[in-house]
């Protein structure tokens, strides 16, 4: 399953310019998902692009401008919650509430600068009861940029 940046502006609620994800390539999962226990194991693959007159990289740092740890997260963080399709592939025409709850083992390998096309993968390894738990890594091409364990509150009506 793909997503486009229309379908992904239905389903997050960021916008620019916190609005880190530009489109979805993948959703998938090894087994049929019909119960919130089938999404673990799920996998999520989005893009990208680090834009050179993105706001951020005229304060961070000028004249050496490196995309913030924080933006990083944020960009995992916001790349998890398109695994719950899976769950619900209405998910755009739901009440979709998704909380950042906390970050683990974060690690940032090698600076994102400007004109990078990044992919971000996600992968579920615990969900309970409204609570996610992803893997996350950021890519640059194979070379991998960044990593972290992103715990998540999510309520779907």
């Amino acid at each position: 399953m793909k997503l486009s940046k229309d379908q992904v502006i239905e389903i997050l609620p960021h916008r620019d310019p916190f609005l880190f994800i530009d489109e979805v390539y993948s959703i998938h999962s090894e087994k049929e998902v019909s119960a919130p226990k089938d999404l673990v194991g799920s996998v999520v693959e989005a893009g990208y692009y680090t834009k050179e007159d993105h706001e951020i990289f005229k304060g961070h740092f000028p004249g050496n401008p490196i995309l913030p740890g924080v933006v990083q997260v944020e960009m995992m963080a916001q790349a998890t919650s398109f695994g719950l399709v899976l769950l619900d592939p209405d998910l755009a025409k739901k009440n979709f509430d998704v909380a950042l709850l906390s970050i683990a083992n974060a690690k940032f390998r090698k600076p994102v600068v400007p004109n990078m096309q990044l992919t971000i993968k996600t992968t579920c390894n615990k969900l309970r009861a409204g609570f996610l738990e992803n893997d996350c890594q950021i890519f640059h091409g194979e070379e991998l940029m960044s990593e972290a364990t992103v715990f998540a509150s999510f309520k779907i009506s």
